[in-house]
């Protein structure tokens, strides 16, 4: 984690777009202001199967219950009322609708924009932003990074 501190220079303009899960690996890499909670940057399950049982650690959590346990936090959630459902059983054009417009947003940003998620939601995003191929094989591992260029 350290190593990754020294690597992660963050501007003041730069945001990093978590889920519930992973709020707290990304206070300890930066304060809270670079953070946004964001529901369409997972979890999402790789490769979709609509037979495979989703784990605990995958919860949903509503607005009021990040607002109650995460009062700093900011909230990017487009108006969506994906917040129960989550991007995780989602059919892929509903996702691909979505997730192209979290793109777009990232794009307008003034700053970089990091995304601290699982596997399987960064594997769907790179598929989305053109990757061929990909299977469970080319995860990123713990705490693996990954850059995406012409984003």
């Amino acid at each position: 984690m350290t190593t990754l501190c020294k690597q992660l220079k963050l501007d003041p303009h730069d945001v990093i777009l978590v889920t519930r899960r992973t709020i707290e690996t990304a206070l300890l890499l930066t304060a809270e202001e670079h953070l946004t909670i964001c529901p369409l940057v997972g979890p999402r399950m790789f490769p979709q199967d609509p037979e495979f049982v989703h784990s605990i650690c995958d919860q949903i959590y509503s607005k009021e219950e990040l607002d109650t346990q995460f009062p700093g936090l900011s909230v990017l959630d487009f108006g969506l009322e994906c917040w129960n459902e989550g991007v995780n059983r989602m059919d892929e054009h509903q996702f691909e609708v979505l997730a192209k417009g979290l793109l777009q947003w990232c794009r307008e940003q003034d700053g970089n924009t990091y995304i601290i998620s699982h596997d399987g939601t960064i594997t769907n995003y790179r598929i989305l932003l053109g990757e061929k191929g990909l299977s469970r094989r080319d995860f990123l591992g713990e705490a693996g990074m990954h850059t995406i260029k012409n984003f």
